[in-house]
């Protein structure tokens, strides 16, 4: 993900900015789960508590990159407010309960961009035939 896919030049500054968010998150992200096995690893627990500190700190960290994106992109906002601080099953029913997936009454089609305007993605499954 530190690489763009697309000539720069050809990016809008949100796009960028956007970017480098994810990457700085993606890298805290991976910081934490760094510190998390240096302290499951260590056996002073004077440094134990230091690399816990640290990890918490990479923790802030991420949540702040997070909350950067909520503010700055809708979608994010949308997800994040449906995902998080919130007692419902993970998985495919936060996306059913937003009518994303199934289709169903007042939700999108699968496929579609929510106007009914298909994708053209279509089905992923093989016909089988008897």
């Amino acid at each position: 993900m530190s690489e763009y896919h697309e000539p720069t030049e050809e990016l809008a500054a949100d796009i960028r900015n956007a970017h480098r968010a994810l990457v700085s998150l993606q890298e805290e992200i991976e910081a934490v789960d760094w510190y998390q096995q240096r302290m499951a690893a260590c056996s002073d627990p004077e440094l134990r508590r230091v690399l816990e500190h640290n990890r918490n700190e990479e923790m802030e960290h991420a949540s702040m990159l997070l909350e950067w994106l909520r503010r700055n992109h809708p979608e994010w906002d949308d997800r994040l407010r449906r995902a998080l601080f919130s007692t419902k099953p993970l998985g495919p029913e936060l996306e059913v309960e937003a009518g994303e997936k199934t289709g169903g009454e007042g939700g999108a089609a699968a496929g579609t961009d929510g106007s009914g305007v298909g994708l053209g993605v279509g089905s992923l499954r093989v016909a089988r035939t008897r």
